[in-house]
């Protein structure tokens, strides 16, 4: 009953923030919009696909399709999918929140919602095509009637060197380099904004405006460090995980032993990678006023509604 309610706080949380957003009424651009809704889609399908498909199927409708070697296959290409998509859609964000802030110049042309909708795109595509290959690493677990049930992976992931050059690639680009564009554009984002602050503060003084401007700007580097402190917690007991098993040769738990402390362990680790996929928007747009406004509107709904119904 806990992991059911726990589980529809983040499936909630994504669809009170794609309808929110979709609406327009934020105060936001339209480029913003295109990105924190596609992050907030992607997120949802990360929960969908990772928890509620491949964990909790599996786990309580063991005897059910989903449990066959073939969804096994499907569903890890899925949620990989997904995943990378959530990751470097954020990466995008970051990007284009810097070109806005720190290159004037060059944002008239990139910060526009055709440059989003087309980024949107191509990182949707190239995390499908990335992740193709992970569909024909994994074997059954045992056969009934001709059927494969549950999955294991292959010996030749672990021994054969071009699978091997393959899982370090994998691991580079999610979440190793992602991490390392956050952590630099938003180091430098900050560092502009300080140098852009202490110049108004010196030609300006310090008046009521420079106060709210150094509010604004508080409030812009908390912003920026949590999303930067967040991903790296939330991603480094995966790393850590990853790291032990090429380094020992102990290779990965594909059963559903629970009274394996190393299969704990694994499943630890896969739910904090998870959990980056139900704070994304949480971070980004729950600290704008006009979409907490929203939040409130939605909620009151109902029961406006239905106080209007008895009037």
């Amino acid at each position: 009953m806990y992991h059911n309610i726990s589980l529809s706080l983040p499936l909630t949380e994504n669809l009170i923030a794609i309808a929110i957003l979709s609406r327009g009424r934020c105060g936001l651009s339209r480029c913003i919009t295109y990105y924190l809704v596609a992050i907030a889609v992607s997120d949802f399908i990360v929960i969908i696909t990772a928890v509620v498909l491949n964990r909790i199927g599996r786990i309580h409708f063991r005897e059910c399709y989903l449990s066959t070697t073939l969804a096994c296959r499907l569903g890890a290409v899925q949620v990989r999918c997904s995943r990378d998509g959530s990751v470097w859609l954020t990466v995008a964000f970051t990007f284009d929140r810097f070109v806005a802030i720190c290159c004037q110049r060059a944002k008239a042309r990139y910060c526009k919602d055709k440059t989003a909708s087309l980024v949107i795109g191509v990182i949707y595509a190239l995390s499908c095509i990335k992740n193709i290959p992970f569909y024909f690493i994994y074997q059954p677990l045992y056969t009934v009637n001709g059927v494969g049930w549950f999955s294991d992976v292959r010996v030749i992931f672990y021994t054969w060197p071009i699978w091997q050059v393959y899982d370090w690639l994998d691991h580079t680009f999610t979440p190793f380099l992602p991490f390392l564009l956050i952590l630099l554009l938003n180091n430098l984002t900050v560092r502009h904004i300080l140098v852009a602050s202490r110049a108004r503060r010196r030609l300006r003084g310090a008046d009521n405006r420079g106060a709210m401007e150094m509010a604004n700007l508080k409030k812009s580097i908390v912003l920026l460090f949590t999303i930067s402190i967040s991903f790296l917690l939330l991603w480094a007991s995966y790393l850590g995980h990853f790291l032990y098993v090429r380094i020992t040769g102990e290779g990965y738990i594909s059963g559903l032993d629970f009274n394996d402390p190393w299969y704990i362990i694994q499943e630890m680790v896969n739910m904090l990678q998870l959990l980056s996929s139900c704070n994304n928007v949480f971070i980004y747009a729950i600290s704008q006023n006009k979409f907490r406004e929203e939040i409130k509107k939605v909620l009151v709904c109902p029961f406006s509604t239905i106080t209007a119904g008895f009037k």
